[in-house]
């Protein structure tokens, strides 16, 4: 079994100061804006990935 994913910075602040917090798993605490949030993975989506998702975003070409 693998490490727990750590968040790279907070969602609130952006700051890197995480820490793992006391109330399990999933959840850390920025010192810097002294906010605490948990994570949580839901699951994959049923729709899948589009393959054309890339080329459309791009607009005409010349």
């Amino acid at each position: 079994m693998s490490e727990r994913a750590a968040p790279f910075y907070c969602p609130y602040c952006g700051d890197e100061d995480l820490f793992p917090h006391e109330t399990g798993h999933g959840a850390w605490e920025c010192r810097a804006c002294n906010r605490a949030f948990q994570l949580k993975y839901l699951g994959l989506l049923s729709r899948g990935v589009r393959s054309d998702a890339a080329g459309s975003a791009g607009g005409d070409e010349i």
